[in-house]
């Protein structure tokens, strides 16, 4: 059985989704959507979190969800492992990015303790799932293939796209991104003729091979334009297009999930580490 749960992060739908699959959480969202979770799990004892990368809106509870739960494990890419056992560096880069609203945006970010955690290099077969490495977005990025049901939760890599809308943004935050290894594992998750993707960003989508086209096109789309338009012109792009496409309500969403500064700062990263 799967259940989607809306963490409400900041009090907005539709921009969090963290999943309940058997006892295991995918991706729990962080520290400060932790009430909602709590509530959306009901009398579910989780017995571990598959999480996708140690973003913290992806991760940031984590900790905290391993102090209330004892047994608790964690499923993570070895790349990310040592950063929730000590997440001292991963808190400096956020905080790069939020400065005074980390808080806010993400609430406490405990550490995981080190005999809790299960690092992953790819190519397992955990809890019913199938393992993928798939780098682009973060370094440490892995998509699962839940082999039941054929779903596949594949945290940032399949874009941003806010029910009801087919829009998809690619999202690009600094410091990791990197394009060709994304394109290459958009084939990883294509090859496994998924049924379904499940986004953190957000909610179910049956148009598999359609939304993977969405998301390679925007990512390249936007690549090119962050290296020939500058950020100004970037994000008055992006946000003409999400104006046409959405409306003002999911149109927040999108933007909560994936700010448009933020976009253009990790692909300028990318462009200019090509460079060098």
């Amino acid at each position: 059985m799967t259940r989607a749960i809306d963490v409400l992060h900041l009090g907005r739908d539709r921009v969090i989704s963290a999943y309940v699959v058997d006892g295991l959480i995918v991706d729990p969202g962080p520290s400060s959507c932790v009430d909602a979770l709590i509530a959306g799990l009901g009398p579910t004892v989780p017995k571990a979190l598959l999480l996708t990368h140690i973003h913290l809106d992806h991760a940031g509870a984590s900790g905290t969800l391993c102090r209330r739960f004892r047994d608790l494990v964690v499923y993570v890419h070895e790349n990310g492992a040592p950063h929730l056992v000590d997440p001292s560096k991963l808190l400096a880069s956020a905080a790069r990015l939020y400065g005074d609203d980390m808080d806010e945006l993400w609430g406490e970010v405990a550490p995981v303790p080190e005999e809790r955690v299960r690092p992953l290099r790819g190519g397992e077969r955990v809890e019913g799932f199938r393992v993928a490495y798939t780098p682009g977005h973060a370094s440490h990025h892995v998509c699962y293939l839940h082999e039941a049901t054929r779903d596949a939760y594949v945290g940032d890599m399949a874009g941003v796209r806010v029910p009801p809308y087919e829009f998809t943004l690619a999202p690009t935050p600094p410091p990791d991104i990197d394009v060709e290894a994304w394109l290459d594992s958009l084939h990883t998750v294509a090859a496994w003729n998924p049924q379904s993707l499940r986004l953190t960003h957000f909610g179910q989508v049956t148009d598999v091979a359609d939304q993977l086209h969405r998301v390679r096109t925007a990512l390249t789309d936007a690549a090119d334009s962050a290296r020939l338009d500058g950020e100004e012109r970037f994000v008055a792009r992006l946000e003409d297009a999400l104006r046409e496409a959405t409306d003002p309500a999911a149109m927040e969403a999108y933007e909560q999930a994936a700010p448009p500064e933020q976009l253009y700062q990790g692909l300028e990263r990318y462009w200019r580490k090509r460079a060098q």
